[in-house]
């Protein structure tokens, strides 16, 4: 092993040029020691997911300019705060006052207005544009859309979306893209964990919702709306559910289902204690449950019996797991060079000692 430690000739002679000792620190702060090469494949591997969350965006964007869309949002706004609609009273008077702004203002540029961030932030996750800020923008913009929609499919779906870019956030999702000057570094393992968790908890609202009585009955309501809402040849697709649902009992299939999901909670709040091959197994699992989920969403959540929406937060979620399983090797802290003991460093000073091989 080649010497770490380069000694002047002068300093045999008595002089007092002092040793040089390699290598030099670099300059620039490091975060957690020098990038690797596995850290570049996983900021890699970030940013493609970061653009399939930004073609789900570019997608919702299209639908969001149809006229029925515009008109279907008006409506639900505009839809009094003692309707049909369970939700707590802070959330009904919430609805109420942003209403009288959007009716102040004027329906059609409040809803030019959030179209443009919509498109705004399409352009920010397909590019990695003014990222860190057009991340918070999403943030604050979803959970505004989630307290809002007053309850519902379409309120899970905004809560779902926000995940996301908090996310990104927390990963750090837009280092290395082409429009983004931000410097490359490796997120805290705080952060990384704080991702998973954040996940978890969202997944542990939907088990737990999952688990409430008549579960079958829900399931089974939840797959002939779905079909309602299907093209000819996905009705086919759930129907095969509907049929092993019917077989198994509807009961059946709903615990296997909430139970899986209730599983993929627990190993996402436990994540930072899993092994590797555990953690990329439970990871690939969500994914796979997430895709399945939207497959059986009418209209696989584009269109909901016949109004332009959006994708489903089951679509968002297949995303979520691939930011999860891409950021997975980051919850382990980057091992950093220990500073050397008092023994090593005397050793150290003596001319021709290799440091490297103590």
């Amino acid at each position: 092993m080649a010497s770490t430690q380069q000694i002047s000739p002068a300093s045999h002679h008595g002089s007092d040029v002092p040793k040089v000792r390699l290598p030099l620190a670099q300059a620039g702060p490091q975060h957690d020691g020098p990038l690797r090469a596995a850290d570049m494949t996983v900021m890699r591997a970030l940013r493609w997911a970061r653009i399939a969350f930004g073609v789900c965006f570019a997608i919702n964007l299209g639908l969001h300019f149809h006229p029925h869309y515009a008109a279907h949002l008006a409506a639900h706004f505009a839809r009094p705060a003692n309707g049909t609609l369970v939700q707590p009273p802070w959330r009904a008077a919430w609805r109420g006052a942003v209403w009288d702004v959007l009716s102040a203002v004027g329906v059609n540029k409040a809803l030019a207005l959030l179209f443009g961030i919509e498109a705004l932030l399409t352009v920010g996750l397909l590019t990695g544009w003014a990222f860190p800020a057009l991340g918070w923008l999403g943030l604050v913009y979803e959970l505004f859309l989630w307290s809002t929609l007053g309850g519902g499919a379409a309120s899970a779906a905004a809560l779902v979306y926000a995940l996301g870019f908090a996310l990104l956030l927390l990963l750090r999702a837009w280092q290395g893209s082409a429009w983004s000057g931000a410097a490359l570094r490796l997120p805290a393992a705080r952060r990384v964990r704080w991702a998973f968790w954040l996940t978890g908890l969202l997944w542990a609202a939907a088990a737990w919702t999952a688990w409430q009585p008549a579960i079958g009955l829900h399931l089974s309501e939840s797959l002939a709306q779905a079909q309602r809402a299907a093209p000819d040849w996905q009705v086919e697709w759930i129907a095969i559910w509907t049929g092993l649902g019917h077989a198994l009992g509807m009961e059946v299939l709903a615990v296997l289902v909430s139970g899986f999901g209730s599983l993929i909670a627990t190993g996402l709040l436990l994540v930072p204690w899993l092994s590797r091959g555990s953690r990329r197994m439970l990871l690939r699992g969500g994914w796979v449950f997430s895709l399945l989920a939207w497959s059986l969403h009418g209209g696989f959540g584009v269109w909901t019996l016949g109004h332009a929406d959006l994708l489903s937060g089951a679509a968002v979620g297949a995303v979520l797991f691939a930011l999860l399983l891409s950021a997975q090797d980051w919850l382990e802290e980057v091992p950093t060079a220990a500073p050397a003991d008092q023994p090593t460093r005397r050793a150290a000073d003596q001319p021709g000692v290799d440091a490297g091989r103590l």
